[in-house]
């Protein structure tokens, strides 16, 4: 949150291991059945007529699920009329590991908690709005100085709209956040991160997209967005998705295999010694897999494991760095459409 000052560079490293991972997404909105869709409403649905074609599991992994800290925003995939809501949660446990230029360790908890509610603007422009919750619970024991928990407060509003071209839609995001080490919401400590981007549905299996996304006040206030994602056919998924890239295969139609690199982190207002208002910048870069099982068209279930590196929690003044050694994690995820 107060998302990553080194995302680039961090992201370097899980190109490489994961087929040349590059920046993507995939925009998709909810399908009308009862009428004939007006233009604004296909436009918004048309990279996803592949998925809607596929009715393997599959579609539900490589869905568009936005990620807390994610810069795309991912949105589901075709649901039945009135599922338009979803809550999305995980716990992701990484266990004590030593600094590397000072003695002591440090434990990290981290968990996150997001409502998403999909709905047409005067009933024609797709739009969708979030709320998540970030908790970041954190055991030190190194000299330096570091908070407990960090917390992260944040609303989303997105809208997707026809462009100028053909088979190409422009995505517009803003996302009002808090982010801090405890439940106070501080003005000083409320930043307004947005977003936009190009989708370009070149075929059904092919999607292309390029943007920026910005973040005043941060140390890294510009981002390119750009990637692709690829569904040769109903089992095998390609999703190069910034920050969460990944590669699904769907075993049948509840159980999918995945294969993925995240990045974790951002920038939180703090208050260290005597001192207010510092900023503590949180990083962490994961490579892993695992397999989510759908219990139903209502609830899945995600586990996954995997190893973590370039971890570090830094004040972005100088102020002290603990920089940690690499490591295992576990991660639990529950999703729930209704």
């Amino acid at each position: 949150m107060l998302k990553q000052k080194s995302i680039l560079g961090s992201g370097l490293f899980l190109v490489i291991p994961i087929l040349m991972f590059s920046y993507s997404v995939l925009n998709a909105a909810e399908e009308s059945k009862a009428k004939v869709m007006d233009e604004a409403i296909m436009l918004a649905q048309a990279e996803n007529k592949d998925t809607a074609k596929a009715p393997s599991s599959v579609e539900d992994r490589s869905k568009y699920r936005r990620e807390l800290k994610t810069i795309i925003a991912e949105e589901q995939p075709e649901v039945e009329e009135g599922l338009n809501q979803q809550v999305e949660s995980y716990v992701r446990y990484i266990p004590s590991r030593s600094a590397k230029a000072t003695s002591g360790s440090v434990s990290i908890v981290d968990n996150a908690t997001q409502y998403n509610y999909n709905f047409k603007l005067a009933g024609k422009l797709p739009m969708q709005f979030s709320l998540q919750q970030e908790y970041i619970g954190i055991r030190n024991n190194t000299n330096v100085k570091l908070p407990a928990h960090l917390v992260g407060i944040t609303t989303y509003l997105e809208a997707t709209t026809r462009f100028f071209f053909d088979k190409t839609y422009m995505r517009i995001g803003v996302s009002p956040s808090f982010y801090g080490d405890d439940w106070r919401l501080h003005s000083s400590s409320f930043r307004i991160p947005f977003r936009s981007f190009l989708i370009y549905q070149y075929n059904e299996k092919l999607t292309l997209v390029a943007g920026i996304a910005v973040f005043p006040q941060f140390e890294t206030m510009f981002l390119p967005i750009a990637g692709v994602i690829y569904k040769p056919n109903d089992k095998l998924a390609f999703n190069l998705v910034p920050m969460e890239p990944n590669i699904t295969y769907s075993l049948n139609k509840k159980i999918d295999l995945f294969l993925n690199g995240s990045m974790s982190g951002g920038e939180y207002e703090t208050n260290k010694d005597n001192l207010t208002k510092v900023i503590l910048q949180y990083n962490e870069t994961h490579l892993g897999g695992g397999a989510t099982y759908k219990f139903n068209k209502y609830i899945e279930t995600t586990l996954s494991t995997g190893y973590m590196f370039n971890r570090y929690l830094k004040y972005r003044d100088s102020l002290g760095k603990v920089s940690l050694k690499n490591s295992p994690y576990v991660e639990f995820r529950v999703n729930m459409q209704m």
